[in-house]
């Protein structure tokens, strides 16, 4: 709930540092505001959207408390396995390897982000 709180804040940020000269313009040419969205907001918005997606995917690969509760224990997500890993089994090889791969999943999400909504540094 948090990082849907922080994704949206993201978003409304992004909204909000561009420029209201672009769509004075593009209302000046007669752009719709369907046609606005698409041309300014969208390709404005994708460095946001890029951060707001890897902090959602984060968030979705660290869940601990759903697996805690719903399941009672009898499955683990990653972050429980490294958790029980580490503090019931004092086994903290499998603890540091499973957080790694979450590390790891989490880096190649966000690379598949960014070059699928073409972030660049240039921007």
């Amino acid at each position: 709930m948090r990082f849907s709180r922080l994704a949206f804040c993201l978003d409304l940020a992004g909204v909000q540092l561009i420029p209201a000269d672009l769509y004075e313009a593009a209302n000046v040419d007669g752009a719709s505001k369907f046609r606005q969205f698409w041309s300014i907001t969208l390709p404005l918005l994708r460095p946001t959207l890029a951060v707001a997606l890897v902090f959602r995917t984060l968030d979705a690969i660290r869940v601990f408390d759903l697996f805690q509760i719903v399941l009672a224990q009898k499955r683990y997500s990653m972050a429980s396995y490294a958790y029980y890993e580490l503090i019931n089994g004092q086994r903290m090889g499998y603890s540091s390897a499973s957080s790694v791969v979450i590390f790891f999943m989490i880096t190649i999400f966000a690379i598949i982000y960014i070059r699928l909504l073409g972030v660049s540094d240039e921007e």
